[in-house]
């Protein structure tokens, strides 16, 4: 009687699932096997080069550091930095004989139709008025004329209405990893690291694909160099303020080499009987030769009269100053008598297309309407 009663609880003790399901089958032999999981993606090309960027940016890290960089100002702002394509086709799709052989021209006329033409300048005009009292105490404390200071503002940034959207510090990082001129835009990468260190935001600094930046359009090592203080504020701001912007540029020259009260050139006519053998430079510059190689050899402007040159324009430099010649659209077109004024307006953009624009425009800007 007990032995039903408990194996009447126990059958009633047991639940129903249990009643009704089978025990799992534990046979290993019935497992499917798992498919095997796919080999991870191959990187793109887009995703190696990002890699490989980053990495060469990190890795200048030491260097400026030792240059004197903070290092929380480094790990912050290269944080977000990204390979900029752009700047690397810029930088590849870059495209002004010997005097008196008509290969020597170099078809100066259009681009000085564009560049001094009457809107850039009246609009010097206005701003030589508007910003006079500023330029005279610059012009007097550097012996560079107000015009041509304002000349070289209004062809490098249409007086301050363009200065670039390009992220400098991302372009130079670029173009430092590019690696034609590492050395060069490696130094400039850090340079804007310290402009940053000093104060300057990084949204600021824009300016062009190569780096140049504000309204003089400084790498950041010439400012650094030649930056100065134009309203009297302690601060060499060349992004916000245009007094600051133009005591730079007039600092600029001076250093390179600007002799005050000398006029940059004056427009001649060369006679048609003209003999230019020998009047050939026989130097050679290490830095834009092509450019140089356009400029005679050097003779006063007496020794030019003297050739049957005759002057065409004013101011007129003195008889004793020695000038070159130049031709730039070929003989029998307007020539200019160049002195060594128009040598340090090459040294900020060696172009004679651009050194002739500067000089011509500063002209115009100061002649009275």
């Amino acid at each position: 009687m007990i032995s039903r009663i408990l194996i009447a609880a126990l059958f009633v003790a047991t639940p129903i699932w249990a009643q009704e399901t089978a025990p799992p089958d534990t046979d290993q032999s019935a497992t499917v096997a798992a498919e095997p999981a796919a080999p991870p993606a191959e990187p793109t090309a887009a995703e190696r080069e990002a890699t490989a960027f980053r990495a060469f940016v990190v890795g200048l890290r030491p260097q400026a550091l030792a240059a004197g960089v903070n290092p929380q100002t480094f790990d912050r702002e290269v944080a977000d930095l990204a390979f900029d394509p752009r700047v690397v086709r810029a930088d590849r799709g870059q495209p002004g004989g010997a005097i008196g052989a008509p290969s020597a021209s170099i078809n100066f006329a259009p681009y000085k139709r564009s560049h001094v033409e009457p809107v850039r300048i009246g609009r010097g005009r206005q701003r030589y008025e508007s910003l006079r009292s500023q330029l005279s105490a610059i012009e007097a404390k550097t012996g560079v004329p107000e015009s041509v200071m304002l000349a070289i503002y209004g062809h490098e940034t249409g007086y301050g209405t363009f200065t670039g959207n390009y992220d400098i510090l991302r372009s130079f990082a670029t173009l430092a990893y590019e690696g034609r001129r590492r050395a060069l835009f490696t130094a400039e990468f850090i340079d804007t690291l310290k402009l940053i260190d000093k104060g300057f935001p990084r949204s600021v600094m824009k300016g062009s694909w190569a780096g140049a930046t504000g309204f003089p359009q400084f790498l950041p090592s010439v400012y650094l160099r030649l930056g100065i203080d134009g309203d009297g504020n302690g601060k060499a701001d060349i992004w916000r303020s245009e007094a600051d912007a133009l005591a730079s540029i007039g600092n600029y020259l001076v250093n390179a080499g600007w002799k005050p009260n000398v006029p940059w050139g004056v427009p001649v006519v060369v006679p048609s009987t003209f003999d230019r053998t020998g009047l050939a430079s026989s130097l050679t510059s290490p830095r834009c030769p092509r450019v140089h190689v356009r400029l005679s050899r050097w003779l006063t402007i007496a020794e030019w009269r003297g050739k049957g040159v005759m002057i065409a324009g004013a101011p007129v430099p003195a008889d004793s100053e020695l000038a070159s010649l130049i031709e730039p659209d070929g003989p029998g077109a307007t020539a200019y008598l160049l002195t060594t004024n128009y040598q340090a307006i090459l040294d900020y953009n060696c172009s004679n297309f651009y050194a002739l624009s500067v000089g011509l425009l500063a002209d115009e800007v100061s002649r009275p309407e």
